[in-house]
């Protein structure tokens, strides 16, 4: 007996523009979904794909751009939280400007953009779909700011679960690290080595429309995808 799956219809995914967002926005096309686009510079977004230049601290301009999508394509069936920042260093020494802008991006940015979007996932009985980090299930030195705003997204995500529960769907993708860009401006201290194990976004994305395409009723509440010989986890 075949297993049914959920249409992907409109996925908002903030971040979209480069490394796991944008394996998620080619993941939703190729799906049949509509991508929508957040993220703070969107000139590498494909063409066709709607896109807003939005800061995802900024808790206002997300408000209102989520407002407008719903608008311009008559709801959403999806949210996928994929904006992410990090800089690694010591926590004396780190400015507390950086500190609190990537908890602002990685946690605020993320409760904002669900906060906002939430009647219209109501409306649809939608999913949403936050990523945090295998560094939620362990924290590392050097890396306060970011294993803070990861361990609440993986909060935020498992609240988020109780409180709306039957009404929308919420999955915490946890991903090990990724081949991205995302290492790209560290200092080479903070960067992977030649040997280090990293996985493809695309694996992580194919598990994100994994999780959007449950049939109604179904919840995929937690996935961690790692290699298979990942040493943070668990």
């Amino acid at each position: 007996m075949p297993v049914p799956t959920t249409p992907i219809g409109r996925v908002l995914v903030t971040g979209g523009a480069s490394g796991l967002g944008a394996a998620v926005v080619a993941a939703v096309t190729e799906a049949g979904g509509t991508p929508i686009v957040l993220d703070l510079r969107i000139d590498a977004v494909p063409d066709g794909v709607d896109a807003v230049a939005v800061d995802v601290s900024d808790t206002d301009a997300v408000e209102r751009a989520v407002a407008e999508a719903v608008e311009r394509h008559g709801g959403l069936d999806a949210v996928v939280t994929a904006a992410g920042i990090d800089t690694p260093a010591p926590i004396d020494a780190i400015s507390s400007g950086n500190w609190e802008k990537i908890v602002a991006v990685n946690l605020i940015g993320t409760a904002s953009t669900v906060r906002a979007a939430l009647p219209a996932l109501e409306a649809t009985h939608g999913r949403v779909v936050t990523i945090s980090s295998s560094l939620a299930l362990r924290g590392v030195g050097h890396g306060t700011a970011y294993s803070a705003s990861k361990f609440g997204v993986r909060g935020f995500s498992q609240a988020l679960a109780a409180e709306t529960a039957g009404r929308v769907g919420v999955t915490n993708v946890i991903p090990a690290g990724m081949r991205t860009n995302f290492f790209a401006d560290r200092t080479e201290q903070y960067k992977p080595g030649p040997d280090a194990q990293l996985i493809e976004p695309e694996y992580v994305a194919n598990s994100i429309i994994f999780a959007l395409s449950q049939p109604a009723g179904c919840e995929i509440r937690e996935l961690s995808i790692m290699p298979a010989t990942e040493p943070s986890w668990p």
